[in-house]
């Protein structure tokens, strides 16, 4: 297995046009060395997508930033399981900018490869952070710079279920009563007043839960303005360039018309010249 963890290393730190070459040269040696199950297993390893390239070269160029954003996943699915209200709003926002910053890191260091990402491919790179802040299993894949495709779409932290008997943690200033205040007992509150208490709590978490849905619509919603802003600059790049190649082949059409033209000039005057020739040799054959 050591060897097929080597070869799959290097062949997912080749740009994706290199990968189907080199693979099939892994396999063939391998083959040629009696290595039949090796081959079989490296001639099965998947061609990445250009977004998927690009996730795995972000991992590969810097180790840290990638152990950081599976640190925020973990904090991420940690607030899931405690309901942790508060510490979910901090990480849900960080999340968002996190994974904007990485995607544009990645669609720059494409370009260095020589790979321009367009900006539905810099999303789906965005999309594959996602799936990795919720995946641990797609995160170990990543993080090694071997992920062969994207892992499915992550909707949230929906598969991480609270600990048992965990409740909502309460913000850090106290909601009622000042701090050392003794509750009322069950006793000097009475099964009337019990009711009301309740009714508080269930109101406080619920207005606590409104917050937090608003910070992460807030998250998602300037994560979304970056993406068009981002998208509109790369459109704009995309725009200047194909106005400058069509500025060059317009020229370069009004160079072929005026050598088209020249070269007709050229060519009646040649038929001219052969047809006074041939007059002349016809005259002087007669005489």
């Amino acid at each position: 297995m050591a060897d097929i963890d080597a070869v799959a290393a290097e062949l997912y730190g080749l740009r994706p046009e290199e990968f189907t070459a080199a693979r099939d040269a892994h396999a063939a040696a391998a083959r040629k060395a009696g290595r039949r199950a090796e081959a079989k297993r490296i001639a099965a390893l998947r061609k990445p997508t250009l977004a998927v390239w690009a996730a795995n070269r972000l991992a590969r160029a810097d180790a840290d930033q990638a152990e950081r954003l599976l640190e925020l996943g973990e904090g991420l699915r940690e607030a899931h399981r405690t309901l942790s209200g508060e510490e979910l709003r901090g990480l849900s926002h960080q999340q968002h900018v996190v994974i904007a910053a990485m995607a544009g890191e990645a669609r720059r260091l494409a370009r260095e490869a020589g790979q321009d990402l367009s900006a539905a491919v810099q999303r789906e790179v965005e999309q594959i952070l996602r799936s990795v802040l919720a995946d641990p299993e797609a995160a170990g894949t990543w993080v090694r710079g071997v992920l062969a495709k994207a892992p499915p779409p992550a909707v949230g932290f929906a598969d991480v279920a609270p600990e048992p008997g965990a409740a909502p943690r309460p913000p850090m200033a106290t909601v009622a009563g000042e701090r050392g205040t003794e509750p009322e007992t069950e006793t000097e509150q009475g099964p009337e007043r019990e009711s009301k208490p309740k009714a508080d709590a269930r109101e406080a978490e619920r207005t606590r839960r409104q917050a937090e849905l608003a910070e992460e619509a807030l998250a998602r919603a300037e994560t979304e303005r970056a993406q068009a802003r981002t998208g509109l600059e790369a459109l704009d790049e995309e725009t200047g360039l194909l106005e400058m190649r069509l500025e060059r082949a317009r020229e370069e059409r009004e160079r072929l018309a005026a050598a088209v033209e020249a070269a007709d000039g050229r060519h009646r005057e040649a038929v001219r010249a052969a047809e006074a020739a041939r007059a002349a040799a016809r005259k002087a054959g007669g005489r």
